[in-house]
């Protein structure tokens, strides 16, 4: 089912590419191209078949975008890669010891005090 949508979708993409790339300029991108008449203060114009086509394959690409997108929601699993690949045993870690430090990392301090930062000078 998944296969067959992804299908459908790449070919909509397919389509919708072509169709945006036939159609006609209207004279906005840059200065250049076609184009012609009163621009962005004409009324609005008729739409024509390849705008009506390019409306159905975007709404048919978005469809199925979400459908790929719940179908995938609903396939996901709870669980981690590691845990599908059925390998459940884990390698102890061992701790790295230096000899010399007892475990602590922490400075040596003269006294039981906590440390205080040094004041700020104006």
């Amino acid at each position: 089912m998944e296969n067959i949508i992804l299908v459908i979708h790449l070919m909509l993409a397919l389509c919708l590419i072509g169709v945006v790339l036939l159609q006609r300029s209207e004279g906005g991108g840059l200065g250049i191209g076609g184009g012609g008449g009163g621009g962005l203060m004409s009324g609005r114009s008729a739409a024509s078949a390849l705008a009506k086509l390019t409306w159905i394959f975007a709404i048919g690409f978005l469809a199925t975008s979400i459908t790929l997108t719940v179908l995938a929601a609903k396939n996901a699993a709870g669980d981690s890669v590691i845990e599908r690949l059925g390998t459940t045993t884990e390698t102890p870690v061992t701790p790295i010891t230096v000899p010399g430090l007892d475990g602590n990392l922490l400075p040596p301090s003269t006294s039981d005090q906590p440390a205080t930062p040094p004041k700020a000078t104006e």
